[in-house]
């Protein structure tokens, strides 16, 4: 990916995010920009988030305090999004990088995107598909850290009152996209913007595919891969490149 210039606020929701990511949240930031901001929420007074405090110095991030007055509820999403405010009308950023997995987010999303904000997301694939179609792009950690992802799956005990016994069901939580979905409405974006010759221009589809699908990378279905290399390996595309420029097909 190219560096782009921009002035980042990253704010980070350590109450919903392990500290074993800090690194891939930092190298994955720096790809958009500066990143001006590095703040960091979260109650510092419970021993939940001692594995947080090493992190600190080390990559220079400022811990927010935020007492949790309301018990259960994520005490970091108030001060996150009063700041996240602040420094929108502070006119000091051009872009956000929200970190969590917490759809209570995707309102302050969407809010900074209609002051024109770049908003690109990170969190687990748990995180709900709202907050991630929020943002400009969405980044899966656990799958960037792991390499080979595992479908996420929760047991779920439904108990059977005739039978009086319990079995147990496997449930997909993760919302990352099927990709047989992905290549369903790849085929549609190509057919909608082929050319005369019956090509479409790759810079063009993938513009369009990543503001229909903002989570979708290869790396999500394990093959950690440029995207037109990921496609150009299935049999339903062919690629071809001419100098500097790539063009993309259906295969009949």
């Amino acid at each position: 990916m190219e560096i782009k210039n921009k002035s980042i606020a990253l704010l980070i929701d350590a109450e919903n995010i392990s500290p074993s990511y800090i690194e891939i949240i930092i190298d994955e930031a720096n790809k958009y920009g500066t990143i001006n901001y590095r703040r960091v929420y979260g109650d510092w007074t419970t021993p939940q988030l001692n594995p947080w405090k090493t992190k600190i110095s080390e990559f220079g991030l400022t811990p927010v305090q935020q007492y949790a007055y309301t018990f259960g509820k994520n005490s970091s999403d108030f001060t996150l999004i009063i700041d996240a405010m602040d420094i929108l009308y502070s006119g000091k950023v051009n872009s956000f990088c929200i970190v969590s997995s917490d759809s209570d987010f995707t309102k302050l999303v969407t809010r900074l995107r209609e002051d024109n904000m770049f908003v690109f997301g990170m969190g687990e694939s748990k995180t709900p598909i709202s907050l991630v179609n929020s943002c400009e792009t969405f980044a899966y950690l656990d799958k960037m850290l792991k390499g080979t992802p595992k479908e996420e799956v929760i047991e779920v005990e439904i108990k059977e009152t005739k039978k009086k016994a319990a079995k147990t069901i496997t449930t997909n939580v993760s919302s990352i996209t099927p990709l047989r979905r992905i290549k369903q409405e790849l085929t549609n974006i190509i057919n909608a913007n082929i050319e005369d010759d019956g090509w479409a221009y790759w810079s063009l589809i993938a513009q369009l595919l990543q503001k229909k699908f903002p989570g979708f990378h290869p790396r999500n279905y394990g093959d950690n891969t440029r995207i037109l290399q990921f496609f150009e390996k299935m049999s339903e595309f062919e690629v071809k490149k001419e100098a500097t420029v790539s063009y993309i097909r259906n295969k009949k």
